[in-house]
């Protein structure tokens, strides 16, 4: 139940290359519908709004600017780097590009920042568009045989499956996620960025970054626990003012 009261909003940016799943991940942060059959096209630019609840008492609310996929050396607009509160940076780990264009994401986030404190958290989308196509190659391969493998005949005709591309592209796709994901996770860590992984088919994954950049934008005003001292500054500054 949307009982706590809304108080804020901030402007978030997501971006990353094409494919990656920027959109399906907010479509299931929000809606919550989005299934591997989904059908999402290609974005050119959109605004999402969610209230997230960060468990302060009160809603805090996010504009979230979709934006188009990236390729080459095309680069964010410049106009989403000048009002932005906050950047979500999205990669697909079983893709090295996406993630190696986040460094000039990066860099161009610190050129026009101006001295103002910039929160950026970069995400792994552990099923992106590519990562379905793979599977679905990897399927069409095992379709061939046993794993991808031939039948063999022995003499005395029993047959024999042997497994040869079907779990060698697994073991190599697997081995590549990981690789990707520790270079990220190193990358993160020189940079002093929070490095979070989500599965865009599963909802309860993409909780704890959104909740967490929350309330790194709107964190708790703490309040004095002397009173007394409080009013005395009041009185205080009413004075010099006199």
């Amino acid at each position: 139940m949307l009982t706590s009261k809304i108080t804020k909003i901030g402007k978030v940016v997501i971006c990353g290359g094409r494919g990656v799943g920027k959109t399906a991940m907010l479509e299931q942060l929000i809606y919550g519908h989005v299934t591997i059959d989904s059908e999402l096209h290609s974005t050119i630019e959109d605004t999402y709004v969610a209230s997230v609840d960060t468990g302060k008492g009160s809603r805090d609310m996010m504009r979230i600017y979709d934006t188009a996929g990236l390729q080459g050396n095309v680069q964010l607009p410049r106009h989403y780097l000048l009002f932005s509160d906050a950047f979500i940076l999205v990669y697909d780990p079983s893709d090295p590009a996406s993630l190696d264009m986040l460094a000039g994401i990066k860099s161009d986030i610190d050129k026009y920042k101006d001295k103002k404190e910039m929160i950026i958290i970069v995400i792994a989308n552990m099923h992106s568009r590519q990562t379905r196509s793979a599977g679905a190659e990897q399927m069409n391969a095992s379709s061939h045989g046993a794993g991808g493998g031939s039948v063999v005949h022995s003499p005395n005709g029993n047959h024999h499956h042997t497994t040869t591309n079907g779990n060698s592209n697994a073991q190599a796709g697997n081995v590549l996620i990981e690789s990707n994901l520790n270079r990220a996770n190193n990358w993160c860590a020189r940079e002093r960025i929070k490095h979070y992984t989500v599965n865009a088919m599963e909802r309860a994954s993409l909780y704890e970054p959104f909740i967490q950049l929350a309330i790194r934008m709107y964190p708790t005003q703490t309040k004095s626990s002397f009173p007394q001292l409080r009013q005395l500054t009041q009185k205080t500054s009413k004075v010099d003012n006199s």
